[in-house]
């Protein structure tokens, strides 16, 4: 029983005493037997009296057994080519700024014997926890590259570094790091001249927070939830309009009421209009449809404003110039409107009503996140979503109108599709029921859903929700954008930082037109 207990730890993450110097003394001097050994006590009194809160450690049992220095530094009084007594000023620690932008991590240390257990990725762990925390826009460090006297003589230290990224070479201190998700901002020389094991060499390493905000705001911040509602529309006979206007309200009130960032309709939502030109062939009724387009993108953008939303409309048609458009509307809440054109028009919108795509791709600024908007069958076309993935889109919204469930399946797995591919949100919507007398959109299928990338900080099915198919409703989603930004950085995968695009990449073509 005693040999068990002496084998059991008792691990406890806290801030560095000063009583605890005769440890850190102890493990430094063996880690850095040959880079200068321990601070003095004067020096650590110094850092603690500076920065006590940014001075880690784990002890086991009372004593403490690892530890992470660290001070905070205005980095642009620095720059890319200074030493670790720079830094540090030689143990001064006076270098540290309260009112800095960057976590120095100046050293991390576990004993000899409590290597192999992963106490400094809990410390790394924790540098991470209070960068965010304090609102630091990275933690920088400069690393010893011990492994290098070994391959010196063959390998300059670019070539060093990238063998080590490979996992051809090993580096004790390097690996590490890099399997910190820190990355290799440049290689120093002559950062600590007496580090013979690495040649003077040092790596100048940076963990960018992306939760960073440069400028602290007390109202009108950027939103980390948000929180979207999706309309499920019923297509139903209308006698005018007004009627229309009625319905379109009588959802943003509701979903608004729900305190909602943003409302989605479907696609050719106003198309129960189309039944009041039903004499007319259907290329004419959707050309007269489109008269009523300017007022009904009016009146929905008084409504975002009357009822503090921001309004996709769907899209409706558009003739100008003797071509017909479809056209997707973003009415913001604070009175300002953007567009997006359906780019990929289908075989039968070609041939039954003569659309034609549009010729502009955008991402939009809105004050709960950067948002796109693809129609329908745009949102088949990958090249597209991927093109806004690379403006930082957070959440691409697809109105569609799809009449049978293999249409809707296409949009619907392409758009799960996209929300991996792209580690974003997206959320689609359409229209249900029938219009007898319209040609062309006289049935519908529509299952509304928003979907999320795959991983640990999302639904298991990467499903955020969905409606009944086929029934009028509306669903309304909270939507974690710092979730996205984690992921981008230390997920499990990470489709957009990971593309090759030393192979490939996917170009917008300047057109005139």
């Amino acid at each position: 029983m005693l040999e068990s207990q002496e084998l059991e730890h008792r691990l406890k993450l806290r801030i560095i005493k000063l009583s605890d110097y005769e440890d850190i003394k102890e493990i430094m001097n063996m880690v850095y037997a040959k880079v200068g050994g321990a601070w003095t006590k004067k020096e650590l009194t110094n850092l603690l009296k500076v920065f006590p809160e940014g001075q880690i450690c784990i002890e086991d049992r009372g004593k403490l057994v690892a530890a992470a220095l660290s001070i905070i530094v205005d980095y642009s009084k620095f720059g890319d080519q200074h030493t670790y007594d720079q830094i540090t000023n030689s143990g001064k620690f006076d270098t540290h700024d309260p009112e800095g932008d960057t976590l120095y991590g100046t050293d991390v240390f576990v004993h000899p014997d409590y290597r192999g257990i992963r106490l400094g990725r809990r410390l790394y762990d924790a540098r991470k926890e209070l960068c965010e925390n304090l609102n630091l826009r990275a933690i920088i460090a400069g690393g010893r590259i011990p492994g290098y006297a070994n391959y010196f003589k063959k390998l300059t230290p670019k070539q060093y570094i990238e063998e080590v990224k490979k996992k051809e070479v090993y580096d004790p201190v390097l690996s590490f790091q890099l399997a910190n998700d820190f990355h290799v901002r440049k290689v120093m020389t002559r950062y600590m001249p007496d580090d013979k094991a690495s040649k003077s060499y040092a790596t100048l390493l940076e963990w960018i927070n992306v939760y960073y905000e440069e400028e602290e705001k007390l109202i009108g911040r950027r939103k980390s939830i948000v929180r979207a509602g999706l309309v499920q529309w019923q297509m139903r006979r209308v006698r005018s309009v007004e009627d229309l206007l009625q319905q379109v309200e009588f959802f943003v009130d509701t979903v608004s009421s729900y305190n909602a960032d943003f409302v989605l309709f479907p696609e050719f939502f106003n198309a129960p209009l189309m039944a009041l030109f039903n004499e007319v062939s259907a290329a004419d009724a959707v050309r007269l449809l489109s008269d009523y387009t300017e007022q009904i993108r009016d009146e929905m953008l008084n409504m975002a404003v009357s009822y503090n939303i921001n309004i996709i409309c769907g899209s409706m048609p558009e003739y100008k110039d003797n071509n017909l458009y479809n056209v997707s509307y973003l009415c913001r809440r604070d009175g300002t409107i953007d567009s997006q054109y359906k780019l990929h028009i289908t075989p039968d919108e070609s041939s039954y009503w003569g659309l034609q795509g549009g010729y502009h791709l955008n991402v939009f600024e809105t004050d709960a996140g950067r948002v796109g908007v693809l129609i329908c069958y745009d949102v088949e076309f990958p090249e597209l979503s991927r093109i806004l993935a690379e403006q930082d889109m957070d959440i691409l919204f697809v109105p569609f109108w799809t009449d049978t469930k293999n249409a809707y399946l296409r949009v619907r797995r392409c758009a799960q599709a996209r929300a991996i591919e792209n580690e974003c949100y997206v959320a689609i919507t359409g229209s249900v029921g029938n219009l007898p007398r319209v040609e062309n959109m006289d049935i519908q299928y529509s299952q509304s859903a928003v979907f999320s990338p795959s991983d640990f900080s999302f639904p298991h099915d990467a499903v955020v929700a969905e409606a009944t198919p086929n029934t009028e409703t509306t669903i309304l989603v909270d939507l974690d954008l710092d979730l996205l930004k984690k992921l981008r950085t230390q997920g499990s995968v990470r489709n957009l930082q990971q593309r090759r695009i030393d192979l490939y990449n996917v170009k917008w073509k300047q057109i005139r037109k």
